[in-house]
């Protein structure tokens, strides 16, 4: 397939902006092939995805990067700017339930993720069968209250080690450091067993068994020092009633947190998620 780039950015709202991001593209040989816009009417921003084909184009990759920040600096936007070419490696984090890390897989194995996935890493070793079924690397850290912040210095340094842009928390039950969650900000996205901002913790699917829902969800977000606060990302619902069980529960959940999980990271990966004021814009 043919490379392309995608500009992904916020600026403070005016006239004019497509316009000029459209005739930058259009006056160097580019032709956009996805475009989506948002304004946040009360905070005044402007967010905006444009993609576009590098065939014909008549700036170099090389130059690009210093050409549109040029273009950024003029709109007074933060920007990223992605090649189609250069997939995120992703780190997928697990403890002892497996259901979204054997769906991340077989989308990954079936060509479905544009990513790349080199590793595992867990605080148990119920995952080292799966990593080693799928040819991935698998890095045993146990963790203690004892060795938590030693432990995660040894995480981090295999992430850097690994070039790791993106780390998955697939049902992983530990609470990330301050330290940690500042070094992937943004980067770092989780699956929660209920529909934010109802029933936070570990104990989710319990407490909405007690207190009888007839709806039970998932929530996909990014992780900040607050736990289950961070920017969504996606949710489902599933009905259940007075009939089902606690494990009924639980079951019906998991395949919510499984959609939720592998909607956010494609989305991720296909460098369609902007993040402000504690909420994302997905653009289509």
């Amino acid at each position: 397939m043919e490379e392309t780039a995608v500009f992904l950015f916020s600026c403070p709202d005016r006239k004019g902006i497509v316009a000029r991001v459209s005739n930058f593209i259009y006056r160097n040989g580019g032709n956009i092939l996805h475009s989506d816009e948002h304004r946040d009417h009360q905070l005044g921003i402007f967010f905006m995805r444009v993609e576009w084909s590098l065939a014909g184009f008549r700036i170099p990759k090389s130059r690009l990067p210093g050409e549109i920040s040029k273009l950024a600096k003029e709109l007074g936007a933060s920007y990223r700017l992605y090649f189609s070419s250069q997939r995120p490696r992703v780190a997928i984090f697990v403890s002892k339930l497996l259901h979204c890390l054997y769906d991340i897989l077989v989308r990954y194995r079936s060509g479905e993720l544009n990513a790349e996935i080199p590793l595992i890493v867990s605080n148990y070793r119920d995952a080292e069968p799966v990593a080693e079924h799928f040819g991935l690397k698998f890095y045993h850290f146990p963790v203690t209250k004892e060795n938590r912040l030693e432990q995660e210095e040894r995480e981090l340094e295999l992430l850097r080690r690994e070039n790791i842009e993106l780390v998955v928390l697939a049902r992983y039950d530990r609470i990330l450091s301050p330290k940690f969650v500042e070094a992937y900000r943004n980067r770092i996205i989780s699956v929660h067993h209920s529909f934010l901002p109802a029933f936070v913790g570990k104990d989710a699917y319990e407490q909405a068994f007690r207190r009888g829902v007839k709806i039970i969800g998932a929530t996909a977000h990014f992780v900040t020092e607050e736990l289950d606060a961070g920017p969504i990302i996606e949710q489902d619902i599933v009905r259940v009633s007075h009939r089902d069980s606690l494990e009924d529960f639980k079951r019906k959940g998991e395949d919510a947190e499984k959609v939720v999980l592998s909607r956010a990271l494609k989305w991720y990966t296909e460098r369609k998620l902007l993040v402000y004021d504690n909420k994302t814009v997905v653009f289509d």
